[in-house]
């Protein structure tokens, strides 16, 4: 086989051919070159001693010719080398249940050769990260993204009475501080999952970002007519640092994606309906679209885990029983929140529509507790165990 290079040179794309064209014959085949670049017997000698090929240097024609016999440089740089991703070649992409660390950053279905470095990220199990609805979830995630700039009528008119505003910036107040949480938890876990599972990744690393746009347009709602945000309580605090400190992937799904999130759906939708101003009303009913996907995720992720560790349902209802535990003593909701949704509800200081309010704000925290109860029963809960695990969810909503 013979390879003119005429006068390219061998660093201008020179070697490129010659790697080509050694690849379509067989090892110990021999492959002749030509060329006339000034530097070409230097570089292609070079080259030809640290790829391990044969090269020797003859005369045609009254010119040097270049006979390179292929050595087993190229067929020792694959051996050992493995695909990232299932046995059957019609499908070199496919997941794997047991991602090695070796296959580390490379992208599935890609060739990883030998002696790549161990990584130590620490969810490498499909049925503990893998959810059958991510790739669609994921899709569906990225056609749903939303700009606040433009989805948002910032421009409509707020003209509400003091104390109503005021009511508005306490629940976005608490609003920020729920979605910093809910935006910090998958997060932390993003580092730590295998690459090969990157529809999953992706789908977290989306989550996060919703939650960041959340925290940015409720703290916009909260500065529009205020300089200051309301009050962040010890009992919010202490409820939500269980979450962050919750180091099982599938333990903060369930306490956040499903109980958490789930009961915040609830609220999101209570608050558009209720809410006092075209403003107010768009920022939650967004942030409600998102949430929703949360949730399905969550639920998706935890169905599929459970059918492979029947013990996983015992120790989310644990989770709940100590998270439960931890927050006895705490105060819970924080009251000026919970004075707020009555007053949102209400519409007014009117007696008649305080108690029409208060009723429901009551029949909130019973969708909230019917919500939960639905997804547990989803999870596989019997309706009793249901009920209790529902009634023992923080006070705190998330």
């Amino acid at each position: 086989m013979r390879l003119a290079l005429d006068d390219l040179g061998f660093d201008e794309g020179g070697q490129i051919l010659v790697k080509r064209a050694l690849r379509r014959i067989p090892e110990g085949g021999t492959l002749e070159v030509t060329g006339q670049a000034p530097a070409l017997d230097v570089h292609l000698t070079a080259w030809a001693r640290a790829e391990g090929h044969g090269l020797q240097w003859v005369e045609r024609d009254g010119r040097p010719l270049a006979v390179l016999t292929r050595g087993d440089a190229e067929t020792a740089r694959w051996s050992g080398a493995e695909r990232a991703g299932g046995p059957d070649p019609r499908e070199p992409g496919a997941v794997v249940e047991s991602p090695p660390q070796r296959w580390g950053l490379a992208a599935r279905g890609a060739t990883v050769e030998a002696g790549a470095p161990d990584f130590g990220f620490g969810l490498v199990s499909k049925n503990e990260v893998w959810a059958d609805d991510a790739v669609r979830l994921y899709a569906q995630a990225v056609a749903a993204q939303w700009d606040p700039n433009t989805a948002v009528p910032w421009d409509a008119p707020v003209d509400l009475p003091d104390d109503v505003e005021d009511a508005v910036v306490q629940v976005m107040t608490y609003l920020v501080e729920n979605e910093t949480a809910a935006l910090v938890v998958p997060s932390r876990f993003i580092a730590q999952l295998h690459p090969h599972f990157r529809e999953v990744m992706q789908l977290l690393a989306i989550q996060a970002a919703d939650e960041a746009r959340h925290v940015e347009v409720f703290t916009r709602r909260a500065t529009l007519t205020r300089t200051e945000l309301g009050l962040s309580t010890v009992g919010g605090q202490q409820s939500l640092k269980t979450l962050v400190d919750e180091p099982d992937f599938a333990i903060a799904s369930f306490l956040l994606s499903v109980l958490g999130e789930g009961t915040f759906l609830t609220l999101l939708r209570f608050l558009e309906r209720h809410a006092p101003d075209p403003i107010t009303g768009a920022v939650t009913r967004l942030a409600a679209q998102d949430e929703a996907r949360h949730v399905a995720f969550g639920v998706a992720h935890l169905r599929r885990q459970l059918t492979g560790d029947p013990g996983l349902k015992t120790r989310l209802a644990q989770s709940v029983h100590r998270r439960h535990e931890a927050l006895r003593q705490s105060v819970g909701l924080n009251a000026e929140v919970f004075d707020a949704l009555v007053l949102l509800a209400a519409g007014s200081w009117e007696l008649s529509a305080l108690r029409r309010g208060s009723h429901l704000v009551a029949q909130l925290l019973r969708d909230m507790d019917e919500g939960r109860q639905a997804q547990l029963r989803r999870l596989g809960y019997a309706p009793a165990e249901a009920a209790e695990l529902s009634a023992l969810h923080t006070r705190n909503f998330m």
